[in-house]
């Protein structure tokens, strides 16, 4: 439906701009334009392309609101970047508590157990 609707708008723009630029210039506001009689007279009479143009735009402003309300039926309130299939953003990792240990993770092969205060920092030797 919001297909079928979204054409007949476009097709109503078409025919809105067309009947706009055929339609003679009155206003007169660079210094050009239309003749004697148009834009003096008192009230001028509505010609057919005046009353086509009237057609057309109030027919273009209710295709404009009812798509406007057939969108925002649809809506799921979702990000747009949801719709074309990428993953969410990881989550922020939480922050280590003060006085936490902010160093990386040893690597596999290291040992368990942080050497003892008085052992020192001389590599052990092997024994015989």
């Amino acid at each position: 439906m919001e297909n079928v609707v979204l054409t007949i708008h476009l097709i109503l723009a078409l025919c809105l701009i067309g009947v706009v630029l055929l339609q003679r210039s009155e206003g007169g506001g660079l210094g050009m334009g239309g003749g004697g009689g148009g834009a003096t007279s008192g009230r001028g009479a509505a010609t057919a392309l005046t009353k086509l143009t009237w057609v057309f735009a109030i027919a273009f402003i209710i295709t404009s609101i009812s798509l406007t309300l057939m969108a925002a039926q649809n809506a799921t309130g979702a990000s747009v970047v949801d719709q074309f299939g990428g993953t969410a953003p990881d989550p922020v990792a939480p922050v280590a508590p003060l006085g936490t240990d902010l160093l990386p993770p040893a690597p596999a092969n290291a040992p368990l157990a942080p050497p003892h205060a008085d052992e020192g920092l001389t590599p052990p030797t092997p024994a015989n």
